[in-house]
């Protein structure tokens, strides 16, 4: 799939996908929207995820994702809505998040994550 490189939708919502998210995913350098929510998906969200610098929304809710959020979702400057909801993430909430000026929609609800909110995200 990472060949698709003229991909602006890829929604592989409510399947039976089971494994980690494949690295080369984030070298879709025109995906737009990424829903890979509803799944069985396990491990880190890829640390080059920032690289996916046309993305306006990222869902990967209701998986078994864990690790952190990684800071290069700060690079996700046109970034509009992020559903990370109902995994297993711990750490804290990156301050890049704080970075995202069209962010419009966060849910990191239910999850493991600690400490306090950023103040760059209030």
């Amino acid at each position: 799939m990472g060949r698709l490189r003229n991909l602006v939708h890829l929604d592989l919502s409510d399947n039976h996908l089971m494994g980690h998210i494949p690295p080369t995913l984030c070298g879709l350098s025109k995906l737009k929207i990424l829903n890979l929510s509803f799944n069985s998906l396990v491990g880190n969200i890829p640390s080059n995820v920032g690289h996916l610098t046309q993305l306006t929304t990222l869902a990967i809710a209701s998986n078994q994702m864990n690790g952190s959020i990684p800071s290069g979702i700060g690079s996700l400057k046109v970034l509009q809505a992020l559903d990370l909801s109902r995994n297993e993430i711990g750490g804290s909430i990156p301050s890049t998040l704080g970075h995202l000026k069209w962010l419009r929609s966060v849910d990191l609800s239910q999850n493991k994550l600690v400490g306090p909110i950023p103040s760059s995200v209030i």
